[in-house]
C-alpha cells in the first residue's frame, strides 16, 4: 500500500482543552515523583505545568523538575514550595495536605491561550516613580496581551509590596493571583521555574482565549458602624469619627462591645482586625458610587495612653474603617457567597481552580480538613483544584492588588465565551 502524505491545506483539528492532576505523598522525593508520573502516564504534551511541593522535600528540590521533565512534557513549568499543599488526585478528590510530604502537579492544555512565563529579581526591580514600560519589558508582555497573571514570590524577596504595586502600575486592568512561597532551611530559593529552583518572583501571564477569575475570601465579618479616620500618623490611627462624634479607636471599640454577644466579646480578644476601605473611584452603570470594599488588616498594637491603634497598613485622613471579627462561620458564609457569585458570572465552567490559602486557615481554623476546597466543591463539584498554603496571599480587593493574611485567594481558569 502506498502511503499518502498529509495534505497541507487541510486544517488541523485542535484537541479540546484538558486538565490532568496528580497528588503524591511519599516521604521520599523519588517515590513521590514516581507516583506523579504513574498517575499522569499518557497525558500528552501540556501547555502549562503547575507544581507545588511541601517543604519536606526542600533539600532535594533542585532534583525535582529535571526528574519530572524526563517523563512528562509541558511548554512551561512553574510552581513553589508551601507549608501545606492543595491538590486533586486521579480519583477526583481535592485535598488540603498540611504538615506532611506532598507533591501536587497539574497539567493544562489550553487551546487558544497566550502564555508567557517570567522571572524577576526582587533586588533589581524597575523604579516605581518611573514609567510603566520598564515593568512591561521585565515581564515581556504588552498591557493589551494580559488578562490574568499567576504570581509566586519567594519569602526572601525584600520588596514584595513594591513588586505588587509595580505590576499593578504596568497592568492596571488585569487580575493578579498568587502568594508568597513557604520557607525552608535549604540553601536555595522556594520557587520552581522551567528546570530551576530560584528566588525573587516568578509568574505566568495568561491571555488569548483564557482568563483568570479572582475570588478573594478574607474570612471576616464586620462589627459595629463604619468610622472615618480623623487623625493618623503613618500606620497609627489616633482619632476616628462617626458623624459629629469623635473618639479614639479604642473608645469607638468600647462602644461596640456592649452590643456583642458574650461569645463575640471573647473573640475580640484574639480575632479582632480592622477593615480599611478601598475605593475603585468609579460609578456603577446606574450612576451611583458603589459601597467601598474593605481590605482587612491586622491590628498590631494599642497605645493605652491615648487609645490609638497601630494597623498593618499605611493610613490616611478621610479613610473609612470598620472593625472586623475573624471566625470559621463567617469565613464559610463569605466564601459560599463569593463562590456562588463566580459560578453565576463565569459564563463558562472553569477548567481548574487555583487556591492560595493562609497558613492560619486549614484544619486549625475550620476544625476539620479540606475546609476551603470543600466549600469550592459545593459550587464546582468536579473542578480540579491545586495550590499551596502561603506566607501571604496575593489578590485583588477594591480595584487594586494586595498582599493579604488569613485569606483564601482563588484563581479560576475560565475560557472566554
Amino acid at each position: 500500500m502506498v502511503a499518502i502524505p498529509p495534505l497541507p491545506w487541510l486544517p488541523r483539528r485542535e484537541r479540546p482543552a484538558w486538565c490532568r492532576t496528580a497528588l503524591a505523598c511519599d516521604p521520599s522525593l523519588q517515590g513521590a515523583v514516581d507516583g506523579l508520573i504513574r498517575q499522569l502516564s499518557g497525558a500528552g504534551e501540556a501547555d502549562l505545568a503547575l507544581l507545588f511541593a511541601s517543604a519536606s522535600y526542600a533539600s532535594d528540590l533542585p532534583r525535582l523538575l529535571p526528574l519530572l521533565q524526563q517523563r512528562l512534557q509541558a511548554r512551561h513549568w512553574i510552581g513553589c514550595v508551601g507549608a501545606g499543599i492543595v491538590g486533586t488526585d486521579t480519583e477526583g478528590a481535592a485535598r488540603e495536605l498540611e504538615h506532611e510530604p506532598a507533591l501536587s502537579l497539574t497539567l493544562l492544555h489550553l487551546p487558544g491561550a497566550s502564555l508567557q512565563c517570567f522571572r524577576l529579581d526582587g533586588a533589581d526591580l524597575p523604579d516605581l516613580d518611573g514609567p510603566a514600560e520598564p515593568w512591561r519589558q521585565a515581564v515581556g508582555v504588552d498591557e493589551e496581551a494580559m488578562k490574568g497573571m499567576l504570581l509566586l514570590v519567594d519569602p526572601g524577596c525584600g520588596a514584595i509590596g513594591d513588586l505588587i504595586s509595580g505590576l499593578d502600575f504596568a497592568y492596571p486592568g488585569s487580575t493578579k493571583i498568587g502568594g508568597v512561597a513557604g520557607q525552608h532551611s535549604a540553601p536555595h530559593g522556594s520557587l520552581l521555574f522551567n528546570d530551576q529552583v530560584c528566588s525573587g518572583a516568578v509568574g505566568c501571564v495568561i491571555g488569548g482565549g483564557w482568563r483568570l477569575d479572582p475570588v478573594v475570601a478574607q474570612g471576616c465579618r464586620p462589627i459595629g458602624p463604619v468610622f472615618e479616620v480623623e487623625q493618623a500618623q503613618r500606620n497609627v490611627v489616633l482619632q476616628v469619627s462617626r458623624g459629629p462624634e469623635r473618639s479614639s479607636p479604642v473608645q469607638a471599640l468600647q462602644g461596640i462591645l456592649g452590643g456583642l454577644t458574650p461569645a463575640e466579646r471573647e473573640q475580640v480578644k484574639d480575632s479582632l482586625l480592622l477593615g480599611v476601605a478601598r475605593s475603585e473611584f468609579r460609578l456603577d452603570p446606574d450612576g451611583e458610587t458603589p459601597p467601598p470594599a474593605f481590605l482587612v488588616r491586622n491590628l498590631l498594637g494599642v497605645d493605652p495612653r491615648n487609645g490609638a491603634v497601630a494597623v498593618g497598613e499605611r493610613m490616611r485622613i478621610g479613610q473609612k474603617v470598620q472593625f472586623q471579627l475573624r471566625d470559621a462561620t463567617s469565613s464559610c458564609e463569605e466564601s459560599r457567597q463569593l463562590l456562588l457569585q463566580e459560578q453565576r458570572q463565569a459564563g463558562a465552567p472553569p477548567l481548574a481552580g487555583l487556591l492560595f490559602a493562609c497558613l492560619g486557615r486549614g484544619r486549625g481554623f475550620y476544625g476539620k480538613p479540606d475546609g476551603d476546597v470543600n466549600l469550592c466543591r459545593e459550587r464546582f463539584a468536579e473542578l480540579p483544584i491545586a495550590g499551596v498554603f502561603c506566607n501571604g496571599e496575593i489578590g485583588p480587593v477594591g480595584g487594586g492588588t494586595h498582599l493579604h493574611g488569613y485569606t483564601a485567594s482563588w484563581g479560576f481558569l475560565v475560557p472566554e465565551a
